[in-house]
Formats: C-alpha cells, sequence, structure tokens
C-alpha cells in the first residue's frame, strides 16, 4: 500500500518534539505516519512504502540504526534522516555510513528540518534520473543498483563514499571545489562537516577504486579548489 502524495515515515518517542513536528510537516502537506516505537516501526516499514523517514536515534525498545538498516535492506534508495540528541563525530559517521542520507541534532531549528527534508528529497529525485550506468576508466557505478565495479569485480562502499563518487562521477571533467561537494553532500552544514571529514571520505574511496591510491588517475585533486572525476 502506498500512502500519498508524499509520505513521512516519523520514529520519535517523545511526545513533545512528535506533536510539534507531525503539525509542521502535515502544514507542509506531507503524509505522516507517527511511530513510536521500534516494534511499531517495523510493522510500518514492512507493510508500507515510504517517501522518506525521520529517525530517532535512540528508541525505548531498539536502536534508529536497525531501523535505518531494515529500512535500507527494503528499498536502498529510501532515504533516511536520523533525529538524535547524540551530535558527536562517532555517532555522526557510524550513522551515514550504514546507509543515512542526513543527520540533524535536537533541538533543531524547524525551519531548518523541513529545509533538509526538501533537499534530500530533491536529491533522491534527481539521483534517479541520473544514467543507469557511469562509467569512470575502470569503475563503472550502476545506479539503479547502487552498486560500483572495478575492472568487473564488485567494490564494497560505504553510504557516504558511494554518495561521494556518484557525486564526482555524475560531472565527469568538472571540477568540484570542496564546499560544493559538501553542499551536496549534506546540504546543510553541521558540526560534523568540515574539511578533515570531507579528507578522510576521499582517501578511503581512493582506496578502493583506485590502483594506487597515492597516484589517482580517476579522482584527482585540483590543488587549492577541490576534486575532478577523469573518465
Amino acid at each position: 500500500m502506498k500512502v500519498n502524495p508524499i509520505a513521512i515515515l516519523f520514529v520519535e518517542d517523545d511526545s513533545v518534539i512528535s506533536t510539534g513536528l507531525i503539525y509542521s510537516l502535515k502544514q507542509e502537506g506531507y503524509t505522516v505516519y507517527h511511530c513510536k516505537n521500534y516494534k511499531e516501526a517495523i510493522k510500518a516499514i514492512d507493510h508500507i512504502s515510504f517517501d522518506l523517514a525521520l529517525l530517532d536515534l535512540s528508541l525505548p525498545d531498539g536502536s534508529g540504526y536497525e531501523l535505518c538498516k531494515r529500512i535500507k535492506e527494503k528499498d536502498q534508495k529510501l532515504p533516511v534522516i536520523f533525529l538524535t540528541a547524540l551530535d558527536d563525530e562517532v555517532n555522526v559517521v557510524m550513522g551515514l555510513d550504514i546507509g543515512a542520507d542526513d543527520y540533524i541534532s535536537k533541538p533543531f531549528r524547524l525551519r531548518e528540518l523541513l529545509s533538509r527534508i526538501k533537499s534530500v528529497l530533491r536529491r533522491c529525485k534527481s539521483s534517479d534520473s541520473t544514467s543507469a550506468v557511469i562509467s569512470l576508466k575502470n569503475i563503472s557505478i550502476n545506479t539503479t543498483q547502487a552498486k560500483v565495479f572495478k575492472s568487473g569485480e564488485e567494490v564494497m562502499l560505504t553510504a557516504m563514499e558511494y554518495r561521494l563518487l556518484l557525486i564526482l562521477g555524475g560531472r565527469p571533467g568538472q571540477v568540484m571545489s570542496r564546499s560544493k561537494l559538501l553542499e551536496d553532500m549534506w546540504d546543510f552544514a553541521g558540526d560534523f562537516v568540515n574539511d578533515n571529514t570531507l579528507t578522510v571520505y576521499i582517501k578511503r574511496l581512493r582506496e578502493k577504486v583506485e590502483d594506487d591510491p597515492g597516484n589517482p588517475k580517476i579522482i584527482k585533486t585540483v590543488r587549492g579548489i577541490g576534486y575532478i572525476a577523469q573518465k
């Protein structure tokens, strides 16, 4: 069954937060399916199709991480935004690595959250319109299956590594500034979004897709500006 027009799964056990946010989301025209715990959310995920999921990280009977994994197993492309009071970098990176598309810490500004929702939905729609297969030298990105192959062998990437490769690969030959890459990956800067974080993902990605990570041929550095993907 499909809820229309744009259906959001909202998992939050705090009644104060959920009441106000549900009202605001409905005012924006979204259909909201609210679950107060892990058990209710699993049932909803198994029986209803959603366009986006807003997940509280800490639930009374489970974890938002596990819900995210369950969602991605059912639909890899379904965007997930975590809502959490835990704002340290370790938890942020962990959430993004298992497939989350964005992350916002409580207390958050309502306008910022609504903007992030719109941005994530817009970005996912844009990804759907991208060519099914993107080729960069001996690397093939199958956007339909969200899989990457190097000389015919599948390369296992984290969600953020894949997103970074997709952004660069979707614009081959175009220099992408560091600020533009961060904007496209997260849309709004949070405490965890910085040059160091991007540098780490670039390094990890090169180690997986380049024949010689120390002398990259696919993802090249444009000194003082950013990066460029080469076909």
